[in-house]
């Protein structure tokens, strides 16, 4: 009766564009689930995703088996995120691969949403817009206000790994992630340099929203290392896998934090909201760093 439900959901709401879905997970077994069952309830095709998971020991690898999904790839020890994001992306091969973190929760219309802001504004990588934190609202209710509410405004020039359309002419340009698997939640980084370099326009959509529960895979991973939710996964000078001096890269972070410190000002005054906020104590909270 499950299944029968998600088809016609599906039927309902099948997309009319060639795409697929990857996301790495490690452990978080309950995050997982509550990706998935987000995906079923508004009518997404399981077959179009491709779940690789890195070695989890908590059931998650026995759960994503259990699912009609496109495919399960099941790594025998954690390669890291990059190895993981590009067996899903080489699997299908499609025009457009949304690649996610599993600790996400998304909403009514999201990938059609976020495929058309891409065409539309003629971009081939597009995030969508987030709140991150607790799920305590209606994260259904609240998406249709915010798209009404902004439109379709998107911010040129920014992004986020938490979940990102790249189009199929992005592989060819630019590459894949790096596949390395020390890395360890650096790939993200290493990818949006790589694009910088080659021209390749990004943007955090507002036709388009997703709920974030906050890096659950890396908080499993510290947890596994001993180490505290603050500390970095690895040492590394991170300028020099840049090919950036240290002068250089602290001058980009600067300059990332003062324009999103600008487009938060410009959209609140705008929308009294912005495409990345925080739900804390009950509250949003739409200014402030991340």
């Amino acid at each position: 009766i499950f299944l029968f439900k998600a088809f016609k959901l599906y039927m309902k709401h099948a997309s009319k564009f060639d795409y697929s879905i990857t996301f790495p997970c490690y452990n978080a077994i309950e995050y997982t689930k509550k990706c998935i069952n987000s995906m079923i309830q508004n009518g997404e095709d399981l077959g179009r995703v491709i779940a690789v998971d890195n070695g989890s020991t908590d059931g998650n690898q026995e759960y994503l088996k259990s699912l009609p999904l496109g495919k399960v790839i099941l790594n025998k020890q954690n390669l890291g995120v990059g190895v993981a994001l590009n067996q899903g992306a080489l699997e299908f091969q499609t025009e457009w691969t949304i690649v996610m973190d599993n600790d996400l929760v998304v909403s009514k219309g999201w990938i059609d949403n976020l495929i058309g802001s891409a065409i539309e504004n003629n971009l081939n990588v597009i995030s969508p817009a987030l709140v991150e934190g607790e799920l305590d609202y209606d994260l259904e209710s609240f998406a249709q206000k915010a798209r009404e509410k902004m439109g379709s405004y998107i911010r040129l020039g920014d992004n986020h790994a938490v979940c990102l359309l790249i189009h199929k002419s992005v592989w060819i340009d630019t590459g894949y992630f790096r596949a390395t698997p020390s890395l360890l939640g650096y790939e993200d980084t290493l990818f949006f340099h790589d694009l910088k370099k080659k021209g390749i326009k990004t943007a955090i959509s507002s036709q388009s929203w997703l709920h974030h529960f906050g890096s659950a895979t890396q908080k499993a991973m510290k947890k596994e290392q001993g180490l505290k939710p603050k500390d970095d996964l690895s040492v590394r000078n991170n300028h020099v896998l840049l090919c950036q001096n240290w002068f250089s890269r602290k001058l980009d972070k600067l300059k990332k934090i003062r324009f999103r410190k600008i487009m938060q000002t410009q959209e609140m005054d705008q929308f009294s909201m912005t495409v990345r906020g925080d739900r804390i104590n009950g509250k949003f909270i739409w200014f402030g760093e991340y």
